[in-house]
């Protein structure tokens, strides 16, 4: 349970607010609450106070993206979900958001709005067998703190589990109280996606994933844009991802267009760069001449 002061007591242990600096949106450290499953940040994108839900907390994932924040970072899937903790938690940083002085003694004035839950982490949320019930789990706690529908439930994914029925199953309980997926296409093209995701994966099926997702629950495209190796992405791979856009532009609610936010942590890191902001601007006008909403963070 949660209680004023200066700890969180989950399970009978106390876990105590550590002095630190506000959140921030350079600042997604994942144990702020010193919790396991779930912890807060400040989204540029979401626009405020994101809660997040953590389902591969030994930072596995199926993909290895070059621009990745998650340290040891390594291959695979998650261990099996503690559904009650992750309950347990959520529920004592929920309630001092909305009944406690979190947002005053954490968030800066600015941005105290509370946006979303979101299933994003250190890994491919859906990955975990338990992906379901941690969504059902969410949104119980939701409908009782009277948080839906002004507080979206999100799944951030790359989209790569959409054959599995349980993923499915999940995605379609997020659609059905109106939140959104926020599907991961960087690139468009298989070399492009080989190099920035560290994946053998052919746009087809990525299309494919994307249109079954799209029948399930609102969603977005996101993209990260950057430079490789002193590089913008070019032409060619311009090309394919306006192309790619144009596929689903009347299923897709618009895509998030971003660059780099905080340093990556993997291997690659000293290959990328931010694209100055007017390029970043200039291929989000091409795709917003398809009639796609595009929202930008350089």
């Amino acid at each position: 349970m949660w209680k004023s002061g200066k700890d969180y007591i989950i399970g009978g242990i106390s876990h105590p607010r550590n002095a630190q600096p506000m959140l921030s949106t350079t600042d997604h450290r994942r144990d702020y609450s010193g919790f396991r499953y779930v912890y807060p940040v400040v989204s540029r994108r979401a626009g405020g106070v994101s809660v997040g839900i953590n389902l591969n907390p030994n930072n596995a994932c199926n993909w290895a993206c070059v621009y990745c924040q998650v340290p040891n970072l390594t291959r695979g899937g998650p261990p099996s979900i503690d559904l009650a903790l992750l309950a347990e938690e959520l529920r004592a940083l929920l309630n001092d958001i909305v009944h406690g002085d979190f947002m005053q003694r954490e968030v800066p004035e600015s941005v105290r709005s509370l946006m979303d839950i979101a299933f994003s982490g250190n890994g491919e949320p859906t990955s975990a067998v338990e992906f379901p019930q941690a969504i059902d789990i969410a949104i119980a706690l939701m409908q009782e703190l009277n948080l839906l529908p002004t507080v979206k439930l999100r799944l951030i994914t790359n989209g790569s589990l959409l054959h599995r029925s349980a993923v499915r199953a999940g995605i379609q309980r997020i659609g059905e109280v109106d939140g959104e997926v926020w599907f991961k296409v960087d690139r468009a093209t298989a070399t492009g996606m080989a190099a920035v995701n560290k994946i053998a994966l052919e746009p087809a099926k990525v299309l494919s994933n994307l249109q079954v997702c799209t029948d399930l629950a609102p969603t977005w495209l996101q993209t990260c844009w950057f430079t490789l190796d002193g590089n913008a992405p070019d032409e060619a791979e311009q090309a394919a991802y306006l192309e790619f856009a144009n596929a689903v532009r009347t299923k897709i609610k618009g895509v998030h267009l971003y660059g780099l936010a905080r340093p990556s942590l993997q291997p690659d890191a000293p290959r990328l760069g931010r694209l100055p902001p007017d390029q970043l601007a200039a291929f989000a006008a091409r795709i917003t001449t398809m009639g796609i909403k595009v929202t930008l963070n350089p």
